[in-house]
């Protein structure tokens, strides 16, 4: 690797983020600066690229895929985003030292010693002549670790005035600092199973929670599924799509009533498990897509004892697209960026698979 570029204190980066509920990719241009060993960055630029129908429907259908067709979707995929990448660096005027692509999550079973996330990294490095870093995953699952979540190490150095960081994405995921160590797992499914309902009333998600709201709580259903196992589990851990099809649509499914009613009472569930996580008081930094659903924010509010901070849309939109350019410099700076406390795994490690363009 090229000396000189390791040796930086300030980075351009390109983040690229897709997630579990399918709402486009994310793309955010940043510049990170290190001083007197502190990290700080600016965004300059950022935006989400929505799936087409085609691809929309790849992706979500991808775990059914032969070998054969995964590894042309992991190809096709990587020049797709290569090709979106290149369009917005072009729009952007903004020249980049890499790009880091967290990829899409295809399979995700760490206990099984296996983690998947297509969109060849090689593809996006010729596509934009750029550095790229994909692959962040695997090399903690081969430690004995979740591989997830790995969003921690930028809450940890670029968000450190807050005491917890909660991301509600398809999953909701919270991550903060106890006896010296940072934490961080997977509370519960969030915008994963709320997308679930809403596309079967011909809707993409619940704007607002206006659906959930006129539902009637339920709560057989809800004291079933508070007793999942995994939410007394110890940390770490995390949660898939497999999971979700394995210890909670089941649950849903015992019980006959309305799809609106099961999904009033998936909002309740998803507020409760969140603030039986958050002790006491403390700021609470509030991103991820679930952050514009009021009626989700709102039960959040009323259960938690602590100080909600809701930021700028482009923290919102882009936080996790930002972190993972972040990984991507931390990467070329050979600096450990998978925290062993956050997953499990046998050691700290610094994750991530370099191509050069």
């Amino acid at each position: 690797m090229n000396q000189s570029i390791v040796n930086k204190t300030a980075f351009i980066a390109i983040g690229v983020m897709s997630g579990t509920s399918l709402d486009g990719m994310d793309i955010a241009a940043v510049e990170f600066f290190l001083k007197e060993n502190k990290w700080s960055f600016k965004l300059h630029a950022a935006t989400t690229i929505s799936y087409s129908e085609q691809w929309f429907d790849l992706l979500k259908n991808a775990p059914t895929f032969s070998g054969e067709q995964l590894t042309e979707l992991h190809f096709e995929y990587g020049r797709f985003i290569g090709e979106q990448v290149l369009k917005f660096i072009q729009s952007t005027n903004f020249a980049p030292d890499l790009v880091a692509s967290h990829g899409h999550t295809v399979f995700h079973c760490p206990e099984k010693g296996y983690t998947l996330q297509i969109g060849n990294g090689a593809s996006i490095a010729a596509k934009t002549k750029t550095l790229t870093i994909t692959d962040f995953r695997t090399g903690d699952v081969t430690l004995g670790g979740q591989g997830a979540p790995l969003v921690p190490i930028g809450d940890k150095l670029l968000f450190s005035k807050f005491d917890y960081c909660l991301n509600l994405g398809g999953f909701a995921n919270v991550s903060f600092e106890q006896n010296g160590k940072r934490l961080a797992f997977d509370i519960c499914p969030a915008n994963f199973i709320l997308n679930h309902f809403a596309e079967k009333q011909g809707l993409a998600y619940d704007k607002n929670g206006e659906l959930g709201k006129k539902g009637n709580l339920n709560t057989g259903l809800l004291n079933k599924l508070n007793q999942i196992p995994f939410y007394n589990s110890a940390a770490p851990k995390s949660l898939g799509r497999e999971w979700v099809e394995e210890a909670f649509f089941p649950v849903l499914d015992q019980f006959n009533i309305s799809d609106v009613d099961k999904m009033r009472t998936v909002y309740e569930h998803i507020a409760i498990q969140i603030t039986r996580v958050l002790s006491g008081e403390g700021k609470l930094l509030l991103t991820g897509g679930g952050a514009f659903n009021s009626f989700l924010t709102e039960r959040i509010k009323d259960l938690t004892t602590c100080e909600t901070i809701i930021p700028s849309k482009e923290i919102i939109d882009f936080k996790e697209a930002i972190i993972f350019a972040f990984l991507g410099v931390l990467r070329i700076k050979n600096i450990n960026n998978c925290l062993a406390s956050v997953t499990g795994a046998s050691k700290d490690s610094c994750g991530g698979r370099v191509y050069n363009p």
